[in-house]
């Protein structure tokens, strides 16, 4: 798998675009868009640096404010996404960023009327076993996939931590906290 480019179209969740322009990029960086979001703008206050101490705070969170979440912090989540280990680096998922309240209510009514659907920012990680080019029998394939969303959703979600937002694995739904 190649790195990102900089004339790559289709490196961002649909409906999603980041904050920065990314003119700035060369193609010879590895891991190119990461240091890209992570060299961007500063956020207004980051909560912690220190993993131990942002795995011992997250909590599922099921409500939520409509408080707006700033574009640079969605870009850093999405970048922490993408630096989760992945089967051969493949990158088995995508990630799709609801903005709509028609899809957050279909989403609502598809996920047992869990309302937290409902939050200004929706990430829906899914499995794209398709990414995956190892020799491995189909169902195989399948299973890193999965492997493979989750552990983006779960990088994401100690991200969402660090920035100071509180978020739920399920649907993935950030917030900021009240």
């Amino acid at each position: 798998m190649r790195d990102f480019h900089p004339t790559d179209d289709a490196i961002f969740p649909k409906g999603y675009s980041p904050q920065e322009n990314l003119d700035d990029i060369s193609p010879d960086i590895p891991n190119q868009l990461l240091d890209f979001i992570l060299r961007s703008g500063p956020t207004e206050e980051i909560v912690d640096t220190d993993l131990f101490a942002v795995m011992k705070k997250r909590r599922s969170t099921r409500k939520f404010s409509d408080k707006p979440v700033e574009t640079i912090k969605i870009d850093k989540i999405i970048a922490a996404a993408d630096t989760a280990p992945t089967a051969g680096n493949f990158q088995g998922f995508e990630i799709f960023y609801v903005k709509g309240p028609e899809k957050k209510n279909a989403l609502i009514d598809a996920c047992n009327h869990q309302s937290y659907a409902d939050a200004p920012v929706v990430l829906i990680f899914c499995k794209n076993p398709s990414r995956v080019k190892l020799n491995f029998p189909p169902y195989i394939l399948r299973k890193f996939a999965i492997q493979d969303a989750t552990l983006a959703a779960g990088y994401s979600q100690l991200a969402a931590q660090a920035l100071g937002l509180s978020s739920i694995l399920g649907l993935e739904c950030l917030m900021n906290k009240k």
